[in-house]
């Protein structure tokens, strides 16, 4: 039997869980960050629990003290009409919209054919990701990234695995390939970050061993970020053990030693403190 030549295909469609608006921590200006559902990696610390599953699943909202759905099928041009209603604030404050998770790239097609259609229209576009995917992907999708978040979580494959799930050959092999993207232009495209995570990798070995790592390819700057329990509550909220819920948190005051080995091997430091 022939196929029907009246079926449309159906549109493409991306998994979101959240869609902020009037952000000023997620790149320059204000900007609207969209949430992917879904990530590779399974970080002990993630302080969005609800981003990790692939798929829609159930929550307790404490604010309206209510079950929720959380993460919602959109078509790209669902997103557009909602993140598009701001492209006013864009446009005065040199703001734009922010890719966030979750990871992003764990939806790539989708996230590809979204960053291509806000770029049509003119629109700052950053990101938020881990670099966990094959290097292809990871290189058509930053062309359309005028910048960048990375983060780097360990120095050694075994350690990452044992905190997040997953070794980190591909993460760095896809962050050597971003700071050799760069250029004098654009040389400003790029922030790499460390979560400093208590029983990870928080030691003055482990600051050693980034500085090296660091020396080898070529990385100048890093923001180090303080381990916090700002998720603590949506695990309650999603009926999930959480295992450093009784670690405590990290003040900047806690990275200056952390900050100081690095800056031994020529690696400036920012401390992006919550404190």
């Amino acid at each position: 039997m022939a196929p029907d030549a009246t079926r449309t295909k159906e549109p493409l469609k991306g998994l979101i869980f959240n869609i902020q608006k009037f952000s000023l921590n997620d790149g320059p200006g204000i900007r609207t960050v969209v949430f992917f559902k879904g990530c590779p990696l399974r970080c002990k610390w993630c302080s969005n629990p609800e981003s990790q599953l692939g798929k829609p699943e159930p929550m307790f909202d404490s604010s309206k003290n209510k079950m929720i759905t959380c993460g919602k099928f959109m078509t790209v041009d669902e997103v557009m009409d909602e993140v598009m209603k701001d492209k006013a604030f864009y446009d005065a404050s040199g703001g734009g919209v922010t890719f966030s998770g979750g990871e992003v790239l764990f939806q790539a097609k989708f996230a590809i054919e979204l960053a291509k259609r806000l770029k049509a229209e003119g629109v700052h576009l950053a990101c938020e990701t881990t670099g966990y995917v094959k290097s292809s992907v990871f290189m058509e999708f930053m062309k359309y990234m005028d910048f960048m978040y990375y983060d780097c979580k360990q120095w050694d494959p075994m350690l990452h695995k044992k905190g997040t799930g997953k070794t980190n050959e591909i993460i760095l092999k896809n962050l050597d390939l971003a700071l050799k993207y760069q250029t004098p232009e654009n040389h400003k495209k790029l922030c790499i970050r460390i979560p400093v995570i208590p029983g990870f990798n928080y030691t003055d070995n482990d600051a050693e061993n980034f500085g090296k790592l660091f020396v080898k390819m070529g990385v100048k700057h890093v923001e180090l970020l303080p381990f916090h329990q700002f998720g603590l509550k949506k695990y309650e909220e999603l009926h999930r053990d959480y295992a450093l819920k009784n670690v405590a948190q990290l003040t900047s005051d806690d990275l200056l030693d952390y900050q100081k080995i690095l800056a031994k091997y020529g690696v400036q430091a920012d401390i992006n403190g919550w404190d």
